[in-house]
């Protein structure tokens, strides 16, 4: 015998109205794939006025959502409101205590509250789902849960933001600056009107932890090391492609001497690898593990298809029965790492100064360079058109990133340096 679920559905923007009418037109599929009935019994979102594809009956609106979590004829809260705070907090906290299953695409609120949040569900024997929270139409969440069980993970890192790297990827297939692609981005709808938290690094940074915690069975760790594409502008794209590389805003999580290391920043990756023929607005997830070794998942990472998708199938889950732990494992078994910091790993770097171009300059680089201990592999001069001024890029063999940061703050207070020295990190494998 089918068993009937009630959900509710509150916030209606462009991935919640998508959802809606997705799972009114596949409602029969879905009913029969999971062997359960469904209805949308109530919805609640900030407008109830404004004009929508589909109609809303009157039986299923709800003024305010704090109604939501009392109701006893609501099963599944799927909340897509959005940030860490404020209505969305609240809402999946009391539905969580009120015994309704959650599903959430929100990774600010599951990166800062997850394991609270963890907990609650784990107590109250009801799911907390974010497949959608992290990349996507890439089912990465589900993967490392259930496909790669058997795996023991070391290091996970990809292009988890489809908006910077169709940023990066358009300002080196089209030649175009940074503000143009990204002026061209939000008339695509690839990029929101305030595009920041995508730009800064900090969306990636939001889903590096999330990563962290299900690929290692650990908790939350805030410490991450993030930087931005900002500074990223059209000689470092044409450096790098001279220099048989592209450039990738990756986000890193991975155990080294038991101790996390969780980074986001810009890239230098070979052409020749697979990630740097991931373009537009693509996700993919690479994770490294014993014993499939590396595993590779790549997909549409936003947009409502693709979050759809990811909304779906943490729907089913919750449909079949299955009561899970949000983080995989029992919140009693998992583990609290060390934080690691970048200045201890070991990188190639790619370093760009814009120095005055007169005698002896190279010279004084070179010696601040092995004075600091960093060793360089390679060195290209470029005059600029008014040959007063030139562009050195360095190409440092393997150096610790502390030694590098200290020789960069050494250069910048040089007399010669015309402005603040750029580094690069290499990924080589």
């Amino acid at each position: 015998m089918k068993k009937n679920y009630n959900i509710a559905l509150v916030g209606l923007g462009n991935i919640g109205s998508y959802l809606f009418n997705f799972l009114m037109k596949n409602k029969n599929y879905l009913s029969n794939k999971n062997n359960s009935n469904f209805k949308i019994a109530y919805i609640s979102a900030k407008s109830k006025n404004k004009k929508r594809n589909f109609k809303i009956k009157k039986k299923q609106w709800i003024n305010n959502i704090r109604d939501i979590v009392t109701k006893k004829d609501i099963d599944i809260v799927i909340e897509l409101i959005g940030g860490a705070e404020g209505p969305a907090k609240k809402l999946v906290f009391n539905a969580l205590k009120n015994k309704k299953h959650v599903v959430t695409a929100n990774k600010a609120l599951i990166s800062k509250y997850g394991d609270q949040l963890s907990k609650i569900a784990e107590r109250n024997k009801v799911n907390l789902e974010y497949e959608a929270a992290v990349c996507g139409g890439v089912p990465i969440i589900r993967s490392i849960k259930e496909g790669l069980i058997a795996n023991k993970i070391n290091r996970i890192y990809g292009i988890f933001n489809g908006t910077s790297n169709y940023v990066l990827s358009s300002m080196d297939k089209d030649k175009t600056s940074f503000q143009e692609t990204i002026n061209k981005a939000k008339n695509y709808g690839y990029a929101e009107s305030n595009p920041k938290s995508d730009i800064d690094g900090d969306d990636v940074a939001s889903k590096v932890k999330i990563l962290s915690c299900l690929s290692f069975n650990s908790f939350l760790n805030k410490n991450i090391h993030v930087e931005g594409i900002s500074e990223i502008d059209n000689e470092d794209i044409i450096n790098a492609d001279k220099l048989g590389y592209k450039i990738k805003l990756l986000g890193f999580s991975e155990i080294l001497n038991n101790r996390l290391f969780q980074r986001v920043h810009p890239t230098l990756v070979k052409k020749t690898s697979y990630i740097a023929s991931v373009n537009g607005v693509l996700n993919a997830v690479i994770i490294d593990g014993k014993p499939i070794g590396k595993n590779i998942i790549q997909g549409e990472g936003a947009g409502p298809a693709a979050t759809t998708s990811a909304l779906v199938s943490d729907i089913s889950s919750i449909l079949r029965g299955n009561i899970k732990y949000p983080f995989a494992i029992s919140n009693d078994k998992r583990k609290k790492f060390k934080t690691g910091k970048i200045s201890d790993l070991y990188f190639s770097s790619y370093i760009r100064l814009n120095v005055k171009d007169k005698y002896g300059v190279l010279s004084d680089i070179t010696k601040t360079f092995s004075r600091n201990k960093v060793s360089i592999k390679r060195v290209l001069q470029s005059p600029y058109k008014n040959k007063k001024n030139s562009s050195i890029i360095i190409i440092t063999h393997s150096s610790k990133d502390y030694h590098i940061q200290k020789t960069l703050k050494t250069l910048a207070k040089k007399t010669y340096i015309i402005k603040k020295p750029k580094l690069l990190r290499i990924e080589n494998g």
